[in-house]
């Protein structure tokens, strides 16, 4: 392991498989997004300066996967080159990173959520300390906390919410917060649900994410938005992409009832509707402002002790 450099992360080089490296920047705990930013600044940087043999790299919550072929570049040659990368970097404050502005509707405790959360009760887990009166949303409030489902809604529409990295499977963002005051945390599922509806919206750990397409899912469902993945390549849907949410995105959501995210997700399918997205980059230095500022810290310290009680209370699944 390289000592890191001042305002650099520690980074430790780990060997995956016969073509690939890890690389893992800081603790794996607490999660931070200064870690993030400067793993997506790593891949960024490795993108507009190529090294002869590396293939892919792909960023994760606080690392990067990156694929190389042994047969033009050794695993030490890879290593050196992101050594020297790494010292490029440019301070914290310093970084802008592409980052587009997505806006996306979103219907709390919908049905179709309702229907995968009593679906799991009936067929997997009767006792799941995770489902109140059908729902997650209720165990979501009381696990971080909060007065009311309110106080939850509006921590969700409050922020901006960073894709840290898409994963687990194909076109999967999991968001973080880029204000800390939007924090929110929740155990998963405990056996993981056979079935989660396209476009939920849920909370697992500190990640928010959406669902691209129906499948199996263990994070906490609280709503749903309007489709993320689009293989049928449908007129004005995702354009020339058919994952519509990139790493380093921002999304925002706006609350509207079920029947009119019904008509959206509708206008979708019908190659009728054009999604939000304004094209820009993100200056980190927004986010340590943020940071700094002593009431925004004061008030997250707070939320943050809340959560902590809370958590003591309530039973993990």
């Amino acid at each position: 392991m390289p000592a890191a450099a001042p305002s650099r992360p520690d980074v430790t080089y780990r060997t995956a498989g016969d073509r690939a490296l890890l690389v893992e920047y800081g603790p794996p705990l607490p999660v931070d997004l200064g870690l993030n930013f400067f793993a997506h600044a790593s891949a960024r940087r490795l993108e507009e300066n190529p090294v002869r043999g590396v293939l892919e790299v792909a960023p994760g919550l606080r690392s990067l996967l990156v694929h190389y072929d042994p047969e033009t570049i050794q695993h030490d040659q890879v290593i050196a080159a992101l050594d020297r990368l790494h010292r490029e970097i440019p301070e914290p404050g310093s970084l802008v990173l592409p980052s587009r502005r997505v806006k996306l509707p979103i219907a709390f405790d919908d049905s179709t959520s309702r229907e995968a959360v009593e679906r799991y009760q009936i067929t997997t887990r009767p006792d799941a300390p995770n489902v109140v009166d059908g729902n997650n949303v209720d165990y979501l409030v009381r696990s971080n906390g909060l007065p009311n489902r309110e106080a939850l809604y509006a921590r969700i529409l409050e922020s901006e919410w960073w894709n840290a990295f898409t994963g687990f499977y194909p076109g999967l963002p999991s968001l973080l917060p880029l204000d800390p005051r939007s924090e929110l945390v929740a155990p998963k599922y405990n056996p993981a649900r056979s079935w989660t509806p396209e476009g939920a919206v849920a909370f697992g750990g500190p990640c928010l994410v959406i669902h691209p397409i129906e499948s199996p899912g263990s994070y906490q469902l609280f709503g749903r938005t309007l489709p993320i993945c689009d293989l049928v390549r449908r007129p004005r849907a995702h354009r020339a992409d058919p994952i519509l949410v990139h790493p380093g995105d921002r999304i925002s959501f706006y609350r509207v009832e079920e029947a009119e995210l019904i008509e959206l997700r509708r206008q979708v399918f019908e190659g009728r509707y054009d999604y939000d997205i304004e094209p820009g980059r993100y200056a980190v230095a927004d986010h340590l402002a943020v940071q700094a500022d002593p009431a925004v810290a004061a008030e997250a310290a707070k939320r943050r002790a809340d959560r902590v009680a809370a958590q003591e209370l309530v039973k993990i699944p």
